[in-house]
């Protein structure tokens, strides 16, 4: 139990929560993952993972929080993005939400004590969402679209190995646009932020494809000089 502060005020002042858009790329689409809202308000209908802070917790440790009760990660690429401060945005009382992003890789999400009400959700299936939900799913997008060019945040969606194909089709999905081929190869070996792996990757027509990972090293270095992914 919290003792008594010493100095508070006597004003009424608004709750804060925190909300978790986690996207999640399946090989084809960019997915994002939502709960099936259990009580009112807006029962039976979806939203992002979130809840009110505790007391003893930072912004980032409650968004932390919900990250690795939803899907058992602790260590996933969380970003925050805005604050939704509108009067309205929940009918229950003032509530201002921080609102964050995370990256994850689908395969290793375990699932958390609502795994049976969390369900994976292609961008372009979404459903309506609950509160201000379909507002922070915009913001969210839009800034991941924007990051995408100031840090290699693609990988944190991929597999660790990967190919170039692979890379670049997530690219495509995320940014909504169409590389050719042969310019994104090339733009992202002259980077030096790939390192080709021993391993290959066997194709359905017996060709091999060469598997790459990610080298933070070589990307901190160019971080340290002002990087920027150009398409």
């Amino acid at each position: 139990m919290m003792e008594e502060l010493k100095y508070h005020y006597k004003y009424p002042h608004p709750s804060v929560t925190t909300d978790c858009v986690i996207f999640g790329y399946d090989g084809t689409k960019l997915n994002v993952l939502l709960i099936e809202r259990g009580i009112d308000p807006f029962k039976g209908c979806w939203a992002f993972p979130g809840g009110f802070l505790n007391m003893d917790e930072t912004a980032l440790q409650g968004a932390k929080r919900e990250l690795k009760e939803e899907t058992g990660l602790e260590d996933a690429y969380i970003r925050q993005f805005h604050t939704f401060t509108a009067v309205d945005r929940d009918p229950r009382e003032r509530v201002i939400t921080v609102a964050y992003y995370a990256l994850v890789r689908i395969s290793e999400v375990k699932g958390g004590d609502d795994a049976a009400k969390a369900q994976w959700f292609p961008l372009d299936q979404v459903p309506s969402l609950a509160f201000d939900h379909d507002k922070i799913l915009r913001q969210a997008l839009s800034e991941l679209r924007r990051q995408i060019h100031f840090e290699p945040i693609g990988f944190e969606l991929l597999p660790e190995k990967f190919t170039l194909t692979q890379l670049q089709h997530l690219y495509e999905v995320i940014l909504g646009v169409k590389f050719d081929r042969g310019e994104f190869c090339n733009k992202m070996l002259k980077l030096g932020i790939l390192t080709e792996s021993e391993e290959k990757l066997t194709l359905g027509n017996k060709d091999v494809a060469i598997l790459y990972q990610f080298n933070p090293e070589n990307y901190n270095e160019m971080k340290e000089k002002g990087f920027r992914l150009e398409f």
